[in-house]
């Protein structure tokens, strides 16, 4: 966990920030805004191709990672760039809430990824996702993942009307503390189902095993 968030701030933020500085002057805004995605898209990749098999997080990483990296390459100056990246995140935002619509959450599926990575029945372990207070946990926790991507948007286009172009930085610091903070009430979240599953689990387990 600690090796990750470590990795996770020098991908998505550290080395971002330090080739945006280094590139800007020689570069140019837009192509130093494009170069500093390099890191994260392939820290992306690199976590992707971990996992070994598609899946529903998979598919989700990847195509945000497609979506975004076009969104990028076609945005064509650097303000444009950041203006798209509000847009994309406000798409993201509303992508959430249609899962919670479709009374599909998609951290719902995404949890059911990892549980079926650990081993666990993928079938059995949805009935039990299903359960009333187990769902709404799942519901609260799309939900704020969805706020989140709407209060980025927000608070990125008060960054792009203060500093214009050199918004970028300051962004990609707000993005990974909303980032981290959601992190945390998400994982809180994954302990209180966990609690309530505690007994169940305990059956499905040593039917698996």
């Amino acid at each position: 966990m600690r090796n990750a968030a470590v990795l996770d701030i020098l991908f998505y933020f550290v080395f971002p920030v330090m080739v945006w500085n280094y590139t800007k002057e020689p570069l140019g805004d837009y192509y130093a805004m494009l170069l500093s995605a390099v890191p994260g898209i392939l820290y992306t990749l690199y976590r992707f191709i971990k996992f070994k098999r598609i899946n529903v997080f998979g598919i989700f990483i990847i195509s945000t990672l497609i979506v975004s990296t076009t969104v990028d390459l076609l945005s064509g100056s650097g303000i444009n760039l950041l203006w798209n990246n509000v847009y994309f995140h406000v798409g993201l935002g509303g992508f959430f809430f249609i899962t919670l619509l479709l009374n599909k959450p998609i951290v719902l599926y995404f949890s059911l990824d990892f549980a079926e990575l650990q081993g666990y029945d993928r079938t059995s372990m949805k009935t039990r996702f299903y359960q009333k207070d187990v769902i709404n946990i799942f519901r609260l926790i799309t939900i704020g993942f969805g706020l989140r991507s709407f209060i980025l948007a927000g608070l990125k286009v008060w960054l792009i009307k203060e500093y214009g172009v050199n918004a970028f930085d300051k962004g990609l610091l707000a993005e990974n503390i909303i980032s981290w903070g959601m992190t945390g009430l998400c994982f809180y979240g994954l302990i209180v189902i966990n609690k309530r599953l505690q007994h169940p689990k305990k059956e499905a387990s040593s039917k698996i095993s």
